[in-house]
């Protein structure tokens, strides 16, 4: 795909809606699991900053491989589909032509964006157990991450709450508040 075919695609609003969808979904996703990670963590006593961040780029690698993959084959499946669609009402083989290009080009968009979401989620959250023992101590670095992990729900709240005409603030809080949820439930019955 060209970048003059990516940015084209960028410009469909049903692709930038789907993508959307897939980038909040999965990057909700991840933020909590995240949260659940490090809350976890620090329950069980682990002391070591670089082994929370190793897990959680576990679970990144899982979540994001998830989010490419499973999009990947859904999105070809949906192109497919409209695509039979077309070349039924047209009686006409449309592969090689625009039509056929752009429908991959959309599912290229679909799938990265799908898998940027939990990627991005998880490790910004993680960043703060790389400055254990210089910046943070195991207590601060996990309400540092799980203060950034409800910051990205918050952000992905208040996008999709700006995109709907929504209050963008009641939006992002309504999604932060997942973030508080599940920090407050692993504190309570994880320890």
């Amino acid at each position: 795909m060209t970048p003059q075919q990516f940015v084209a695609v960028l410009q469909q609003e049903r692709v930038r809606a789907i993508s959307r969808r897939y980038l909040v979904s999965n990057g909700f996703d991840g933020a909590l699991t995240c949260i659940g990670i490090v809350i976890g963590s620090f329950l069980t006593g682990v002391t070591d900053g670089t082994i929370v961040v190793k897990i959680g780029v576990g679970a990144a690698i899982g979540l994001t491989t998830s989010g490419v993959w499973s999009v990947w084959e859904i999105e070809r499946a949906e192109k497919q589909a409209e695509l039979n669609r077309i070349e039924d009402a047209m009686l006409t083989d449309l592969s090689g032509t625009a039509v056929e290009r752009d429908r991959v080009a959309a599912r290229v968009v679909n799938a990265t964006a799908s898998g940027l979401g939990p990627l991005v989620s998880i490790v910004v959250p993680l960043l703060p157990f790389l400055a254990v023992g210089s910046l943070f101590t195991m207590v601060t670095a996990t309400a540092t991450s799980v203060a950034l992990g409800t910051g990205i729900l918050f952000i992905f709240g208040s996008y999709m709450g700006s995109i709907s005409g929504q209050r963008w603030y009641v939006a992002g809080i309504r999604m932060a508040l997942a973030g508080v949820a599940v920090a407050a439930v692993n504190l309570l019955f994880g320890g």
